[in-house]
């Protein structure tokens, strides 16, 4: 058994290929592989499976070893995976475009740029659409599902001061949320774009990077009057995670309370393969 690990903007995960279904893993098991001192450490485990009529199915769990669904990283590093299972591992890519099962549906994907070995790779993966926003006003912030669950709060100033692990575990616990609980992203307007920090539900702690949360957090910037769609009718905006850029461009919809046509675009590196022992 060999796992593949990346990361997408410093969200890292373990990938193995379980096309012929021989992996199984349990819940401890999942746990010891992702801890980051007893194990390799990831923020979550992918295998990559057969599908009917797809490219291939996506299975994600959390380093706690929960799952069920979706990982807009995780999905972007999949994708890259499956580029170099299909294309091999010393040659461009002929197939960039892939389509693919996950836990809240289809979706599909396009490697953008990638270098000759095919390690570093620019993934934009469309994600599902978003059919509601609400404002909780307990906590001044907004509540979407982005493929995972999502709270929104925003900073005026100063995120670089904010509690970010104490702050998002109070609210992941919060009775407002309860009894599933919640992914918590804190986001500062700036110059450009915005600056999104992530509390991850699973992880149980502050993330570098999560797809779903920078994708959650784009949309309730528009929603909130932050942001506004372009010449071309979509919001395009850019996010500074802890160390990674990456983009969102959506369709918003006229009802204010949608969005359609969520592309997300960022890294999708190969750290290395390892062997459990």
């Amino acid at each position: 058994m060999i796992f593949y690990k990346y990361q997408g903007a410093g969200n890292d995960f373990l990938i193995a290929d379980n096309r012929e279904e021989r992996l199984e893993f349990s819940e401890n098991r999942i746990k010891a592989l992702c801890d980051r001192r007893y194990g390799f450490g990831a923020d979550g485990l992918m295998l990559l499976e057969n599908s009917r009529g797809y490219d291939f199915k996506m299975v994600f769990f959390n380093p706690d070893g929960s799952g069920g669904m979706m990982c807009g990283n995780g999905g972007r590093c999949i994708t890259a995976f499956a580029a170099r299972l299909i294309n091999g591992e010393n040659m461009r890519p002929e197939k960039k475009t892939f389509t693919f099962e996950a836990a809240d549906g289809i979706h599909h994907a396009e490697i953008t740029g990638c270098d000759a070995t095919l390690t570093k790779m620019t993934v934009r993966l469309g994600m599902s659409d978003v059919k509601g926003i609400t404002y909780i006003p307990e906590e001044n912030g907004y509540f979407l599902d982005t493929g995972t669950r999502h709270f929104v709060k925003f900073i005026e100033s100063g995120i670089e001061r904010t509690d970010i692990i104490a702050e998002g575990r109070r609210l992941r616990y919060s009775s407002l949320f309860a009894p599933i609980g919640t992914n918590v992203n804190f986001v500062m307007p700036a110059e450009g774009g915005l600056i999104v920090r992530t509390y991850e539900k699973g992880v149980e702690d502050e993330t570098y990077a999560c797809g779903t949360g920078i994708t959650a957090s784009a949309i309730a910037a528009w929603h909130a009057g932050y942001t506004g769609p372009g010449k071309d009718g979509k919001v395009h905006t850019a996010i500074e995670a802890r160390r990674d850029r990456l983009s969102v461009e959506f369709t918003p919809g006229s009802d204010g309370q949608s969005a359609s046509g969520i592309l997300l675009t960022g890294p999708a590196v190969l750290v290395g393969t390892v062997i459990p022992a």
